[in-house]
């Protein structure tokens, strides 16, 4: 990955799945907008779908996870709080039926082989395509329309989706993140500290700035 002028990093563990990751970046997005300087993300993925996947990857939707109808409607009463805090606008309130492990496989790819810039610009239409217009990110002509008006050729998506050994480093990716001790995201971490959740932009500001 090429270089960028930024010379700070904030660390984000997230899945595309989560309502209140899109909203965590929203928070992030309103704190750099105060910054002199940019901060870096440095993405990390994370599979809030782990305990429901198949040996093949899949998802099987019979498992139970813990989480029933009260935890959805408590998760969906914090993001409408959350969207209102922010002044963020959501077709969506939970994704409960959409995979993101193909996305973040192209995700990745795409933070190893391009620029930031145009993985930065990937990344935010995907979150964008299903929060903002509910369209199903597992789907591959999905990915690849996103990807190429991030200015990524389409083979390059498509490639990546079926790439095994690229599914096995994301994985490995993902079990990385557990043994670093994240166990919900959003996670934002940055010289040795961390904020889990959606925190407001005076948050991800003392967490940088130490004040």
């Amino acid at each position: 990955m090429s270089e960028t002028s930024t010379d700070e990093r904030i660390t984000v563990y997230s899945d595309y799945v989560c309502p209140f990751c899109y909203l965590g970046r929203e928070s992030l997005r309103q704190y750099q907008a105060d910054r002199e300087n940019e901060l870096e993300i440095d993405w990390h993925p994370y599979d809030l779908r782990s305990q429901k996947r198949n040996p093949d990857g899949s998802i099987d939707h019979s498992v139970d996870d813990g989480k029933d109808e009260e935890y959805y409607e408590e998760a969906k009463q914090g993001v409408r709080r959350l969207q209102e805090q922010y002044g963020v606008e959501m077709d969506l309130d939970i994704a409960t039926d959409v995979d993101s492990l193909p996305a973040q496989v192209v995700s990745y790819a795409l933070k190893e082989r391009e620029d930031y810039e145009t993985w930065l610009a990937f990344d935010r239409a995907v979150f964008d395509a299903l929060w903002q217009e509910g369209r199903d990110i597992g789907d591959a002509d999905v990915l690849v329309e996103l990807a190429t008006e991030a200015g990524v050729d389409a083979d390059v998506v498509r490639s990546a989706l079926d790439d095994a050994s690229l599914r096995e480093k994301i994985h490995e990716q993902f079990a990385a993140a557990r043994r670093q001790g994240v166990t919900g995201v959003p996670t934002f971490a940055y010289d040795g500290h961390a904020a889990r959740g959606a925190v407001p932009p005076e948050q991800l500001e003392r967490l940088v700035e130490g004040t």
